[in-house]
């Protein structure tokens, strides 16, 4: 259990929540683990298989605790929400935020500078790690680049703008990636980012892991009670996940890529965890998926502090974290939603 921000996350998978008089009681077996008072809470993420009782249920919707459930991967599955919880006023802020072109460009240049700083502590990452394996001359000029482009993101007049910049930086990034790919360059060579299909190893990789991250921060936003599909950078449009794809632009480079770079590199897959199709396109194998979602898992648990609260917390919560930080920005809580700048 871990409280951050008014939230109570419950991640042991076999924690049971009760009411026990005024308290939120997590149980694990016959034994109370832990009691944390109700009024103190804005929400309670459980990501146990064993639930919540029925009385906490209804406690949490009469006094606006959201109440959200997850499978042990990540997924959400439902919320309980009184309502007086204010879902609907956050959504029609956000609704209202987004179709405000000064408003929207401003949150999304939080989350473009994310990305791109976190693009270049990457490359410093590997410079620091490895310097004596890789082509120093090239890391260094892409870092370089992508720190030049930082005061332009932060005055991006608009949201066209903006895209122009993100994309030159991704550009600047992904044209130095394959230097920080170190185990099996025969297997693994990246020359360029594609997808649709991707049409290399390291791409499907890339692909399968910004998948399963969106997944993340979908589930992360729609726990705070905002609309996934609506965004500030990304435009909406049927059936996509906009605002997930907002925050998952600054959380792809220290969550996604560097977990691709340490399955590359610390060589956990090979060339026969792929199948190389007669059109161009490599897709993962069954058993590469699997090993894929272990290694994720196992990630998601380790700890890193939160750079924004200077807490300790896992990998796996940042999502959620930053979900809770554009909640409170949106409310008026925050003068600024804080990015997550990867130390």
């Amino acid at each position: 259990m871990k409280k951050l921000l008014n939230t109570l996350y419950v991640m042991s998978e076999d924690s049971y929540l009760t009411l026990d008089g005024e308290n939120v009681a997590v149980k694990r077996g016959d034994t109370v683990a832990s009691r944390f008072p109700l009024h103190t809470l804005e929400s309670i993420l459980s990501f146990s298989y064993a639930g919540a009782s029925p009385a906490l249920m209804g406690a949490c919707a009469e006094r606006g605790v959201n109440l959200a459930f997850f499978s042990q991967r990540g997924r959400f599955l439902a919320r309980v929400a009184g309502v007086t919880h204010g879902n609907v006023l956050l959504r029609q802020t956000q609704y209202r935020v987004s179709d405000d072109e000064s408003k929207s460009v401003e949150i999304a240049k939080c989350f473009i500078l994310g990305k791109v700083y976190n693009c270049q502590k990457s490359i410093e990452r590997t410079r620091r790690d490895h310097g004596m394996r890789v082509d120093d001359d090239i890391l260094k000029n892409a870092s370089e680049k992508l720190k030049s482009y930082m005061p332009m993101i932060k005055n991006a007049p608009d949201r066209d703008t903006l895209r122009g910049y993100e994309g030159v930086a991704a550009n600047a990034y992904f044209d130095a990636f394959d230097e920080m790919i170190l185990g099996d360059k025969d297997t693994f060579k990246f020359t360029t980012r594609n997808r649709r299909p991707p049409l290399d190893p390291t791409n499907a990789l890339l692909s399968f892991a910004y998948s399963i991250l969106t997944n993340d921060c979908s589930s992360a936003l729609e726990a705070v009670g905002l609309d996934s599909y609506v965004g500030f950078m990304h435009s909406s449009r049927s059936g996509r996940k906009s605002l997930a794809l907002d925050l998952m632009e600054e959380l792809r480079p220290c969550i996604a890529d560097r977990f691709v770079l340490t399955l590359i590199n610390n060589r956990r897959l090979h060339k026969k965890d792929f199948d190389f199709l007669e059109s161009g396109a490599v897709i993962m194998s069954d058993g590469a998926r699997k090993s894929f979602l272990k290694a994720w898992q196992e990630h998601k648990r380790e700890e890193i502090t939160h750079p924004f609260l200077d807490e300790k917390i896992e990998w796996g919560l940042v999502p959620f974290v930053q979900a809770q930080l554009l909640s409170r920005y949106l409310r008026d809580d925050l003068d600024a939603y804080p990015p997550f700048l990867w130390k």
